[in-house]
């Protein structure tokens, strides 16, 4: 049995304090000092363990993506039925419960704004990849459902992101319905 060093224990710690961070500040307003603080050691420590901003960024993107691939799995798995559509819904409706308190939601969402810095972009089509073979192969539904399933996550992060589901005009309602999710 191999016992894990100190550096082992912390990198998981401040991994989830890069999550908070990274989501609050995005990528270009967070500091490793901000990182550092939430996760109460020093920034050369975060420096030691992540060798470079984009390498923090990278470890809380698949932080994020890890804990979706959970909820995603959780949903799946208390689906009323193991009809495609009905894993794909109960799935949706986890990852809705999880986007409840914004991070992950803010993190990826930032995250897609800097997909043009490679190790950034790498680890964001990464977790897409992810989630969408972990849709594919866990509901088995076809190809277009799977992609309609992605497109109505992201439709559900514009929703919360731009504040659409509290807006009364035409445009909103549209965008919006049969769409709510958790407060």
């Amino acid at each position: 049995m191999s016992t894990l060093s100190t550096a082992e224990l912390r990198m998981p710690v401040v991994a989830a304090s890069a999550v908070r961070e990274f989501a609050r500040g995005g990528y270009h307003g967070t500091t490793i000092a901000d990182v550092a603080r939430d996760a109460q050691i020093s920034p050369a420590y975060v420096f030691k363990l992540f060798p470079s901003k984009e390498r923090l960024f990278v470890a809380a993107l698949d932080d994020c993506f890890e804990r979706i691939l959970e909820t995603l799995a959780a949903g799946a798995d208390a689906a009323g039925s193991q009809e495609a559509e009905a894993v794909l819904d109960a799935m949706g409706g986890a990852y809705a419960e999880l986007i409840s308190d914004r991070t992950l939601l803010l993190l990826q969402v930032h995250a897609q704004s800097v997909a043009e810095i490679p190790e950034i972009g790498q680890a964001l089509r990464a977790g897409l990849k992810r989630v969408t073979r972990f849709a594919k192969i866990r509901s088995g539904a076809s190809d277009s459902a799977v992609q309609r399933f992605v497109a109505y996550g992201q439709l559900c992060h514009l929703i919360v992101t731009a504040g659409i589901d509290g807006v009364p005009d035409e445009w909103a309602t549209i965008l919006s319905h049969g769409i709510r999710h958790p407060r």
